[in-house]
């Protein structure tokens, strides 16, 4: 604006026999600070430009040019063409030997023109850029809130899993600990008091985890009593249910799955879960090769399979390896999901199991 503003003025100077102390000058200064400045009405800096222009004619047309693109790229085009009719007729008026609407050596209505085609592309790209970075910024946001459901999601699953294994181990605790307390005749009285004491502590810890459970699962529910617990399965059951659903799959298991963790083998199951529904739907009849090793001194997992068609049904959604990836996380462990070796898909977690409390310099 600084330059376009020089510009006019020497433009009126060399209309006005080279003197720069002119009332065009001085429009012009007034003009290109409206400009600049854009305090007031919108209005105010095109009424002055249009008036300039059409009493000076060539000496204030940059700045109408900069009049023109400014309103088409704020669609206003209509004041636009109503600016340059103006400053056309007015110029035709106050100066008849060169008037801006006849063609001259730079082409006046074809700058005006142009003026107002580059206005309008550039508002129209500047609007696109924007809606574009607003829908961005929208998945970007929706694609976070997802994850984190997910991540919450499996955290809850994982919460509810460890209950029902601690359930399971702590109804056997209250079992026995109450078919001793029954001979406790025959034990001598500190005993049969720590017996006694044992069993209500574990009465009380399963109720407590049922409170948890309820509030984990949207609230107390009194039918959640009288839900089976769910076992820990295993992934041979799995790999049957693939295969009677006519997935070709190969299983590998090493060591034995109690000497893992519980939480780990329900990791597994999860993880060989998920690898199998994956390979459903993005590798159709693509064999499928399971290997699991529940160690010491860590358990892995490893699921490939070749490509393969996607299923018609398939909706990929992306969440379900967040959700491991949390879960995976949480055991201490790592996750890695990706194109393997020979074009073949793999997914591979490692899980390293607990350091006993006696090799950390420590009594149970």
């Amino acid at each position: 604006m600084v330059l376009l503003t020089l510009a006019a003025v020497q433009n009126g100077a060399s209309t006005a026999e080279g003197q720069y102390l002119a009332p065009r000058s001085g429009v012009a200064v007034l003009c290109g600070a409206a400009l600049l400045l854009r305090r007031g009405h919108w209005l105010t800096a095109p009424v002055l430009v249009t008036a300039a222009t059409g009493l000076w004619g060539w000496a204030m047309l940059p700045l109408l040019l900069v009049v023109l693109f400014d309103l088409a790229a704020h669609r206003r085009t209509g004041v636009a063409f109503a600016c340059a009719t103006v400053a056309l007729a007015g110029n035709a008026v106050c100066q008849p030997d060169v008037p801006l609407w006849r063609p001259q050596q730079y082409g006046s209505s074809l700058f005006l023109l142009l003026a107002l085609v580059g206005g309008l592309w550039m508002g129209n790209r500047r609007r696109l850029v924007e809606a574009l970075n607003a829908r961005v910024e929208h998945l970007r946001i929706e694609r976070a809130l997802r994850e984190r459901a997910a991540r919450d999601a499996e955290r809850s699953a994982i919460a509810a899993e460890m209950h029902d294994v601690l359930a399971h181990r702590l109804s056997l605790i209250a079992l026995h600990t109450g078919v001793l307390g029954t001979t406790h005749s025959d034990l001598p009285a500190p005993v049969a008091e720590r017996l006694t004491l044992l069993r209500a502590a574990s009465t009380e810890a399963l109720a407590d985890l049922r409170d948890v459970l309820g509030a984990l699962r949207g609230g107390p529910d009194p039918a959640c009593a009288a839900t089976p617990a769910p076992v820990l399965r295993d992934v041979q059951e799995l790999a049957d249910q693939a295969r009677t659903a006519g997935q070709h799959v190969g299983m590998t298991v090493e060591g034995r799955q109690e000497h893992a963790p519980a939480a780990h083998r329900l990791a597994v199951f999860r993880l060989v879960q998920e690898a199998l529904t994956n390979a459903r739907k993005h590798a159709a009849g693509a064999p499928v090769d399971i290997r699991v090793d529940y160690g010491p001194p860590a358990t892995l997992v490893e699921v490939t399979n070749t490509p393969g068609a996607a299923a018609e049904e398939a909706v990929p959604s992306g969440y379900g390896m967040v959700g491991l990836r949390e879960r995976v996380t949480a055991l201490g462990g790592h996750l890695t999901a990706g194109p393997g070796g020979a074009g073949r898909w793999r997914l591979a977690a490692r899980i390293p199991h607990p350091v006993p409390t006696e090799q950390n310099g420590t009594r149970p």
